[in-house]
């Protein structure tokens, strides 16, 4: 414990956040000081990071009676105003308290009083659990805080409770659980100012030549990859890690980084045939297991796919942090003789879409209709939430759901073309079979789906860009399904149009 609590700050040259970018890869941290302008932020970063942001204020507004520590007026007089605030007693709790030990500065999500002398602090995380990443985090602000005088009686993660159900539009009492972590991280805080001088030391010297590896995406895809891999040497056209499944690790680990080097003998039957179709340029087709598998499938066939939002916070009532509510599907409907006519449903009120979604199901697919989806488990998932959330629709919402057909495992047993590159994303086999580009579309996946949704359900958006923002979507999920036909008619051996 330091001899003398809330000493003045010194300069604040590392933060818990940067203590943090070092344990991943030192060399992030070395470019976010000393070459920022390398980095290349996505829209996922930016949206995580803007969900965090609205998590929290959550988590600070069911404290009513707490106060905010604000940094206006610089991190120097947010120190000054966290020691005033517990200096004169202020019961708690205090967001974002502030608090720095020799030069290394956090502010603490949650602090919360425990009995007269004691405080519980929370690290507040839009995630549905304790993730191991998150202790180095917390190990740093404990170590802070400590230094600085305070007396911990627990130091949680307070994260998303994904069995909360939204009972009242606004009430959120109950969204949060903590999963306290002090013991746990007890050898870790011991081990802080060992980091922060590795992370000085790093800092001071010439950029670290750490080749890039795994640490690039975990526990978060660094903004600085594309620079770092300007740096290595071409690798092979074909390299083992083409192999499925993360079948290319031991080879890469007996030495092996070209995939055209590995004898088809020693691999799986599904290695061997990715191999030999990649070596010959020639791809596996097998008609005649495609066109047993599908012979069992009955008409008509409903070809379904569904776009979802997951909010972390749920945003209508009888909703669940991320669960995936629909409000949006096409369907392109398949009979016997091949006639096909094309069916859609989007929702972009705001409203809760899943009633109507529920219903425009039933009223759209002819009872008995074989379902059919690619990766099929997710849409099995939709249809029997749905059928639980409304039971006057249930027995339809089910028969639908226990009869899907997966078109994906027939493209997989079926299918492979080099070009595919070790993937069986529908997006990555139709190129191989027709060339239907999802490149020229406005919305060209489920991401760009789920942020075109938002924006389009604003409460302010100009109506012309709410009716393009719409068009996207239809012309997104429309060719989804139309893919599934395309691909499943090459794969039966017939022609592709």
């Amino acid at each position: 414990m330091s001899a003398t609590p809330f000493a003045e700050p010194r300069h604040f040259g590392l933060s818990k956040s940067k203590l943090t970018t070092f344990e991943q890869c030192p060399r992030r941290l070395w470019q976010q000081v000393h070459a920022p302008e390398r980095a290349q932020v996505n829209e996922a970063q930016k949206t995580r990071m803007a969900i965090g942001h609205a998590v929290g204020d959550i988590a600070c507004a069911l404290h009513p009676d707490g106060v905010m520590v604000e940094a206006d007026e610089g991190l120097g007089a947010a120190v000054a105003t966290t020691r005033r605030l517990i200096a004169q007693g202020h019961p708690g709790p205090i967001f974002e308290a502030t608090f720095e030990h020799d030069g290394v500065l956090v502010r603490t999500d949650i602090l919360s009083r425990d009995g007269n002398d004691g405080w519980q602090m929370a690290e507040v995380k839009s995630s549905g659990g304790m993730k191991e990443y998150y202790l180095g985090d917390l190990a740093t602000q404990v170590w802070v805080l400590d230094k600085a005088g305070i007396k911990l009686t627990g130091a949680a993660i307070r994260h998303l409770n994904t069995s909360f159900v939204l009972e009242r539009e606004g009430d959120f009492e109950g969204l949060f659980a903590d999963t306290d972590c002090l013991d746990l991280i007890a050898e870790s805080v011991k081990g802080r100012e060992q980091v922060v001088t590795q992370a000085r030391t790093m800092l001071a010297g010439d950029e670290p030549g750490i080749a890039p590896g795994a640490q690039c995406d975990k526990p978060f895809t660094c903004e600085f990859k594309n620079w770092c891999h300007l740096d290595l040497p071409p690798g092979p056209e074909w390299p083992v890690e083409l192999l499925p499944r993360n079948g290319g690790v031991k080879w890469r680990e007996r030495g092996f980084d070209n995939l055209l080097d590995l004898d088809s003998g020693a691999l799986s039957p599904l290695h061997a045939r990715v191999l030999e179709a990649t070596r010959s340029g020639v791809p596996f087709h097998d008609v005649d297991g495609a066109r047993a598998i599908m012979s069992q499938w009955g008409w008509p066939r409903a070809w379904l796919d569904f776009e979802t939002i997951n909010p972390a916070i749920p945003r209508w009532v009888g909703t669940s942090p991320f669960a995936q509510t629909p409000f949006q599907f096409s369907l392109h409907l398949e009979q016997r003789d091949g006639a096909i006519t094309h069916h859609e449903f989007l929702d972009t009120s705001g409203d809760d879409p899943r009633r109507a979604c529920a219903e425009a199901l039933v009223t759209m697919i002819p009872e008995g209709a074989t379902v059919v989806a690619y990766y099929a488990s997710f849409e099995q998932r939709v249809l029997r939430e749905l059928a639980q959330m409304f039971p006057d629709l249930a027995l339809r919402l089910n028969a639908m759901a226990n009869g899907v057909q997966d078109l994906l495992p027939v493209a997989r047993a079926c299918w492979y073309h080099r070009d595919q590159r070790g993937s069986w994303s529908i997006k990555d086999v139709l190129p191989t079979i027709v060339p239907l580009d999802y490149g020229a579309l406005q919305v060209q996946n489920g991401g760009m789906a789920q942020d075109a949704w938002v924006e389009a359900t604003a409460s302010r958006i100009d109506p012309q860009r709410k009716w393009v923002l719409e068009e996207g979507l239809r012309a997104y999920c429309r060719q989804d399904t139309w893919a599934m036909v395309l691909v499943a008619r090459h794969l039966a051996g017939e022609t592709v149009p």
